[in-house]
């Protein structure tokens, strides 16, 4: 929850013109109160626009919630689902996740489902059995073949904004498990699926993740927020690409 209109207008600007982004997809998520102005600004670029969550539900009285539908309507694309900050601070369980999941695919977005342990959870051994459960609630709800037009986003919570830092190899793990998982279903899809690392993303140790096997991006939290620092970042995906 970051930004104001002046702050995203410099912020938005120096992303959608730099000549810096080349074959990196790019995708920027605000809040919901500026993706019009945010859409009008990336009109002629090649960023995508996201929204930071999804409401379930197709229309009705939900106050407070934003349809699928709403947010085609202003120009989104894509949309996160299950963040972990949605899960924790919010209670957000895997059932609803998969909901949010097919909800968005049913109005023509592409979700970029978020999945990831806790440092509790990984110190109790369980990252592989959490990680599972999150993923297999999204294939038993909508399919494997569901992930054809989605992306998902490892986000371990125990790496966000704590000090510790996964490193490329502990990224690596974890993708090449979900990238497992995805197959034991479907291995033409689990080929094709991108899947970003979102724990803490800094242009300091992009490349080195990016040059993992199986870490195919990152989700970016707070180094989105200045420009030259982000830049960087996609930079390094579009090395890899």
């Amino acid at each position: 929850m970051h930004g104001s209109r002046a702050g995203n207008a410099s912020l938005v600007d120096a992303i959608a013109s730099s000549h810096g982004l080349g074959a990196a997809d790019c995708v920027v998520c605000p809040p919901f109160v500026y993706l019009a102005d945010v859409a009008r600004m990336l009109r002629d670029s090649t960023v995508a626009l996201g929204a930071q969550d999804v409401c379930a539900e197709a229309q009705g009285a939900y106050t407070g919630e934003v349809c699928a539908a709403m947010l085609r309507d202003v120009g989104c694309t894509m949309t996160l689902v299950g963040h972990s900050e949605r899960r924790t601070l919010y209670g957000e369980n895997d059932p609803l996740v998969a909901r949010k999941f097919a909800a968005a695919q049913a109005h023509g977005l592409t979700p970029i489902v978020c999945i990831g342990e806790t440092l509790a959870e990984r110190g109790a051994g369980e990252t592989r059995a959490v990680v599972a459960r999150q993923i297999d609630a999204v294939m038993d709800l909508a399919g494997a073949a569901a992930f054809g037009a989605a992306v998902i986003a490892y986000e371990p919570v125990w790496a966000i904004g704590t000090g510790h830092n996964a490193t490329p190899a502990e990224a690596q793990d974890v993708h090449a498990f979900i990238r497992g998982r995805i197959r034991s279903r479907d291995a033409k899809i689990a080929d094709e699926v991108r899947i970003l690392y979102g724990g803490s993303v800094k242009a300091g140790n992009a490349a080195e993740l990016f040059a993992q096997p199986d870490v195919d991006g990152g989700l970016v939290g707070g180094a989105s927020l200045k420009a030259d620092e982000f830049l960087a970042i996609v930079a390094a995906a579009g090395q890899g690409a």
